[in-house]
């Protein structure tokens, strides 16, 4: 399982003996402020969360787990022992927080730096000699679930095959020994250094989110520091490629793309994408950031509007050693024009016809606050934007529409309740309950709907809070389907309380704790389980890994009493044909047959754990690969009456037509034979 871990970097181990950490770096303590502010942290969670949570004995256990697996997910670090030793924090970590003793964070996280002294140590000798990749034996890479070593021979072994695996792939990018020696050494010395660069703001904001995060993933503690960070990030206004990045062990990973920005527009990064190398431009050499602190890496990428940075980069799902990719992106600001939905037309051969479909992808739920609040009559909206284009697509005749909520992480509730509103005429959208009382019920803020046509949402994992809302509606009412994979699962509402207010000269930070869950009008809530599309599509997002239901601490899914609603029609019986229609073509149609083996190859890809120490293994395999997927294209290309392509540098994103949104408007067009024209497609007042 991938974490979303801090903006410091987390490394290695051995066993060091506690007592000879001084003559290493001088041990880090609780500030004075941790006391005040820990406390009040426990308080303000157990008397206005959501869940009405306990910080008792048994979340205890569950904080000290997290902030381990923080520190130490792969189980490099720590020896058993070392671990058992914590044992004593186990049940007792609850009343030291309320008493604002957060001081097993620190005892922890100093050994935790000696550790990584001796075992950066260590790799370093391993370096001193020519590594010989000749022998058959293995790598566990994925080690989530593997143990602590017993001792400093198991950890010695870890630590041999480890370096040997970051030495082999560097060799197969064609570095010499002494570049190895030379980049390695780099890499596992700014591991070293950025044990030490931790602050104690820094140790204690880890040490508390293992306590929010074992709450619910969505609760979560901002130093002054990271605060201003967040506000810079949620105002857009910084310059680099639109991107959020996150640490998962020693790579920097993709983890959202920002709607509207260079990297968004480029269409050339992708979520779950490791980013190894960056480079200012393609003909530099890329500095190696395996490894880098968070900041640093965020730092290298940033820079002037106008200016490229170069990235090499490791695709979601490749096979681990595999080739990187690299990619150019143009850095510019962030803004809210570029994050405006937008429009196309598909065109599906139908028997004798064409059917025309209109396309309006939807990036966020937008709306520009300041203008509206200045009384602005003309400010930008997702509501406006697409009224706007639905009235320019039915210029254009179209005879359905497709509404694309992919990658949409949310935005505004009420746009997505305006939203709602244009396609249908009345009614309840969405309920709110928060700690107390009964629920809140938001409905259509205008009567009657612009569009009545056949309509498609089209969701994926991605798809989330404020586009779960959207499309649960739609499939309630039975105003249209809802196509794609199971969303996000993100259904709860978080505030934001300044701590500030609890001090008149230190700063504080910022707490963002849960108070809320979203209902659907029939009472299901879109926690945890999302919205199940009527008719699913490939995917080869992992849903163990993405998505509110691959966190354990996950807020689960119930149900409460729903609200009076009219539906539009019930489509259960279509829908079953269009499944139909969907399966045969899953199965015959050379688009989705390609698309679907590409889906195969990387879940396969994704579900390896150990990967061959042996060059010319590692190579064939690396070969293999490449040639499969060159066979796969070419085979594809080969089908529609394509020039085939002599290397998969040649396949690029954009050689390869969006499947699932073709498919997408295949079963709308399905849909729309289907149903005999019953709907009208019909023009009305925009909002």
């Amino acid at each position: 399982m991938h974490r979303r871990l801090p903006l410091f970097t987390f490394l290695i181990f051995s066993p060091l003996l506690a007592q000879e950490m001084d003559s290493f770096f001088e041990e880090l303590y609780p500030l004075e402020i941790h006391s005040d502010i820990s406390s009040r942290i426990v308080r303000i969670t157990e008397g206005l969360h959501y869940e009405r949570v306990d910080i008792d004995n048994s979340l205890s256990s569950e904080i000290l787990d997290r902030y381990l697996d923080n520190l130490d997910g792969s189980r490099y670090y720590f020896l058993s022992s070392d671990v058992s030793s914590f044992s004593r924090f186990r049940f007792e970590i609850d009343n030291l927080s309320r008493n604002g003793d957060t001081s097993p964070a620190f005892e922890i996280f100093n050994l935790y730096q000696a550790r990584v002294d001796d075992r950066i140590d260590y790799a370093l000798s391993l370096l001193e000699n020519e590594i010989d990749f000749s022998t058959d034996e293995s790598f566990v890479f994925d080690r989530d679930n593997s143990n602590w070593p017993r001792n400093i021979i198991e950890s010695n072994e870890l630590w041999r095959k480890r370096v040997k695996n970051d030495a082999l792939n560097l060799t197969l990018i064609g570095e010499t020994w002494d570049e190895i020696r030379e980049t390695l050494s780099a890499r596992y010395e700014r591991i070293r250094n950025g044990a030490h660069d931790v602050t104690e703001a820094e140790i204690f904001e880890l040490y508390i989110n293992s306590m929010m995060r074992s709450v619910d993933p969505h609760s979560t503690y901002f130093t002054p520091r990271n605060s201003e960070e967040y506000r810079i990030q949620m105002s857009l206004s910084y310059q680099g490629i639109g991107a959020t990045l996150q640490l998962n062990e020693d790579m920097v990973t993709i983890s959202d793309i920002t709607p509207g920005g260079p990297a968004f527009r480029s269409g050339l990064l992708f979520t779950q994408d490791r980013i190894i190398g960056v480079s200012q431009s393609i003909d530099d050499d890329p500095v190696d950031v395996i490894g880098w602190e968070l900041d640093d890496v965020v730092q290298l990428i940033r820079g002037p509007r106008g200016t490229d940075v170069t990235l090499h980069i490791l695709r979601a799902g490749s096979l681990q050693g595999a080739a990187p990719d690299v990619i150019t992106i143009t850095r510019d600001e962030i803004k809210l024009e570029e994050q405006a939905a937008k429009s196309s037309i598909l065109e599906i051969n139908n028997l004798d016809s064409v059917i025309k479909i209109g396309v309006i992808t939807v990036p966020s739920f937008y709306q520009d606050f300041d203008a509206r609040s200045e009384g602005d009559d003309d400010y930008t909206s997702t509501t406006r934007d697409v009224a706007r284009l639905v009235g320019e697509l039915q210029l254009e005749s179209i005879d359905g529409l497709v509404i694309d909520l992919r990658n949409n992480g949310g935005g505004h509730l009420s746009e997505a309740t305006s939203l709602t509103g244009l396609f249908i005429d009345e009614g309840p959208i969405v309920q709110i309950k928060e700690r107390r009382g009964p629920a809140n019920v938001l409905g259509d803020p205008s009567r009657g709907a612009i569009y009545s046509g056949p309509l498609a949402v089209l969701v994926n994992r991605y798809s989330a809070s404020a586009s779960e809302i959207f499309a649960g509606a739609i499939q309630d009412y039975g105003r249209g389907i809802v196509v794609g994979q199971q969303t996000y699962g993100k259904g709860t509402v978080q505030n934001m309380f300044n701590l500030d207010q609890f001090s008149r000269d230190d700063d504080y930070g910022q707490l963002t704790l849960t108070i809320g869950k979203y209902y659907r009008i029939t009472g299901e809530s879109t926690q945890h389980r999302g919205v199940l599309p009527d008719i699913t599509l490939p995917s080869a997002i992992d849903s163990s890994v993405i998505g509110e239901s691959s966190s354990t601490a996950a807020l689960p899914w119930d149900q409460i009493p729903g609200t009076r609603f009219r539906k539009s029609q019930d489509l259960t019986n279509v829908i079953s044909v269009l499944r139909q229609n969907h399966n045969l073509r899953m199965l015959s149609d050379p688009d989705l047959v390609y698309f679907q083996s590409n889906v195969d190859a990387s879940i396969n890809n994704q579900s390896l754990s150990e990967i061959t120490l042996n060059r010319e293994e590692r190579q064939d395999d690396r070969d293999g690969q490449d040639q499969d997927r060159l066979n796969r294209f070419n085979h594809w290309r080969s089908i529609n009456g394509y020039e085939q392509v002599a290397s998969v540098d040649l396949i690029t994103p954009d050689t390869i037509p969006d499947f699932n949104l073709n498919e997408t408007g295949k079963i709308l067009a399905d849909f729309i034979s289907a149903t005999d024209n019953n709907f009208r497609v019909s023009l009305g007042d925009t909002p």
